[in-house]
C-alpha cells in the first residue's frame, strides 16, 4: 500500500528555546505570519490563508539548548518557494538579519540554500525547477546533484 500521490507534509512543529526569537526568525525573516498565539508559550505560523505551516513551542523546551551533534532528531525543515525571485528575496533577507548560510547547491531538481534558525535547527529554502528540466538516468529515476549554485544571483532577482 502507498500514500496517494497528493499526499503532503502540512506543517512542522518544533520545540524551541524562545519563542519570541523563533518568531522574529520565522516571521520577520522568513516572511510567515503569525495565525495563532497560546499565550507565551506557543505560536503557530503559516504562508497565505492556511491554518498553520509551523507550529513553535516552549512546553517542554523554554531556556533549553539544542541537542547535541551526533543524536537523532531533525535534519531540517525544508520551505518550498513559488519561483527564482521569492527565493532570491528570502535569502536577502536572512543574509540581511545576519544569519549564515551552511551552504547552497543546485542539485538538479532544485536550488537550494541551508541555515539554522535561533535553536540551531536546519532549515532549507528552495525552489524546484520544472518537472521537464529534472535530470533523469536512462532508466526514469532521478539523478540528482550537489553543484555549485549563484547565490548571489539569486538574490540579484530578489
Amino acid at each position: 500500500m502507498s500514500a496517494p500521490a497528493t499526499a503532503r507534509i502540512g506543517h512542522v512543529h518544533l520545540k524551541v528555546s524562545d519563542l519570541g526569537k523563533a518568531i522574529t526568525f520565522y516571521a520577520d525573516v522568513l516572511g510567515f505570519h503569525v495565525t495563532q498565539r497560546y499565550g507565551a508559550q506557543a505560536a503557530f505560523l503559516a504562508a497565505g490563508d492556511y491554518h498553520h505551516h509551523i507550529g513553535l513551542n516552549t512546553w517542554e523546551s523554554l531556556g533549553a539548548t539544542p541537542p547535541p551533534a551526533g543524536h537523532t532528531g531533525l535534519y531540517h525543515t525544508a520551505f518550498l518557494f513559488p519561483d527564482r525571485a521569492s527565493l532570491g528575496a528570502v535569502i536577502k533577507r536572512v543574509l540581511d538579519a545576519g544569519y549564515v548560510l551552511d551552504g547552497a547547491a543546485d542539485h538538479g531538481v532544485s536550488e537550494a540554500v541551508y541555515l539554522r534558525d535561533p535553536d540551531q535547527n536546519g532549515v532549507e529554502l528552495y525552489v524546484d525547477k520544472p518537472d521537464a528540466q529534472w535530470p533523469r538516468k536512462a532508466d526514469g529515476t532521478l539523478e540528482m546533484s550537489n553543484a555549485r549554485l549563484d547565490v548571489a544571483a539569486l538574490v540579484a532577482l530578489a
